[in-house]
């Protein structure tokens, strides 16, 4: 059996660095920065659990298909006649060629632009043209049945979409149950997206967003207009397992509706390895999808949702899309600082964590190498 590379990598670089009078330090500067490093977080970190890879709203109806990336691999999401949402594999079976390239509506069935091999929305292969020579469809010996894409566990849980690569993480509900039972106040019936925003690509490693998002020691001096309603003084740690964040209960938060300025309640959640999941409380989520490119390059999309029976007027949404862009470009400022500050061999001891607000880093840190050791 080939070996992984955990099997060969340096094995200082997947150990979780000790704490030193009670103050952990971080993970090594090749956690952010090794080739090597990032394909075992897709082997390990990101095959063999639940990854969040997409948004049920963007395939709406049957035959709507999209293409995503997940822990390096090609697939594509899509909505089957039952609709129902599907994951497979994004390969021709016959020469291996990505069967859809860009967001598809209403297709019939799904045909690989290169020979026109054609599978239904449930992957099954129907059509060979010529494939045992001219109007000579079929092979003696060769079963379309046994040809079909190739399927990846999938579920859905509201509007978000997870897969599961290897087929071995527990069921998606005990999976989901550390953010469920701390959201049943959550009227998901009333959820309404109003708007992706494209992030674009960050110039960090993927596990800077993560750590960035989870601890507020940073909100006070990042963000210290956008975020000026959320004192670091009120806020607090969440670390349960696989679910880490922080939260914070705002007294008064703003009451007309406007949104200039981060000031109401929040739960910061993250399901690892890369579930984003922000409750503004009373009734605003954001859902960020964070896809690893390469060891610094990290591509970001935000999902606004509205919570209520009532859909917000556009104004309302260019306000609060505006104040998301802004609150981005100043975490992408500091994470992009980090990556570069990673050139650095001071770095290999990886720097300090807080022992009060970062322990959700430092529990972040403790999965990404349990998954990998």
């Amino acid at each position: 059996m080939a070996k992984s590379l955990t099997d060969t990598y340096d094995s200082s670089r997947v150990v979780l660095p000790p704490t030193e009078n009670g103050i952990a330090r971080g993970l090594s500067r090749a956690a952010y920065i090794d080739d090597d490093f990032l394909k075992m977080e897709y082997e390990r970190v990101f095959a063999r659990n639940w990854t969040f890879a997409g948004f049920a709203h963007e395939i709406p109806h049957p035959g709507d298909a999209m293409p995503v990336q997940v822990a390096g691999q090609p697939l594509l999401l899509v909505r089957n006649t039952a609709n129902k949402i599907g994951a497979f594999h994004n390969v021709c079976r016959h020469r291996g060629h990505a069967i859809i390239t860009a967001p598809c509506r209403g297709l019939k069935s799904l045909v690989c632009p290169y020979h026109a091999w054609t599978y239904d929305l449930d992957g099954n292969l129907k059509r060979t043209p010529h494939f045992g020579g001219y109007a000579k469809h079929s092979v003696d010996g060769f079963s379309l049945e046994d040809h079909g894409l190739k399927p990846v566990r999938n579920g859905v849980w509201h509007d978000w979409i997870f897969v599961d690569l290897a087929g071995e993480a527990p069921a998606l509900d005990k999976y989901l149950t550390p953010i469920t039972s701390r959201v049943e106040d959550l009227d998901f019936g009333n959820l309404k997206p109003l708007v992706k925003l494209d992030l674009g690509v960050v110039q960090a490693n993927w596990k800077f967003l993560i750590e960035n998002f989870v601890e507020p020691y940073h909100v006070p001096i990042v963000h210290r207009q956008s975020a000026a309603g959320q004192p670091l003084a009120e806020h607090y740690m969440i670390v349960d397992d696989h679910c880490i964040g922080c939260g914070i209960d705002v007294a008064e938060p703003c009451e007309d509706g406007s949104r200039d300025v981060l000031d109401m309640s929040t739960r910061y959640f993250v399901l690892f390895p890369n579930f984003v999941f922000g409750w503004y409380l009373p009734n605003q989520l954001g859902v960020h999808l964070n896809v690893p490119l390469a060891p610094d390059r990290t591509q970001q999309w935000r999902v606004i949702y509205h919570i209520g029976k009532q859909t917000p007027n556009a104004e309302y949404v260019k306000r609060l899309s505006e104040l998301w862009q802004r609150v981005h470009r100043e975490d992408h400022e500091i994470v992009e600082g980090l990556q570069r500050a990673r050139a650095s061999s001071v770095l290999e001891d990886g720097g300090l964590l807080s022992p009060y607000w970062e322990t959700s880093v430092r529990q972040f840190h403790k999965l990404v190498i349990d998954a990998l050791a």
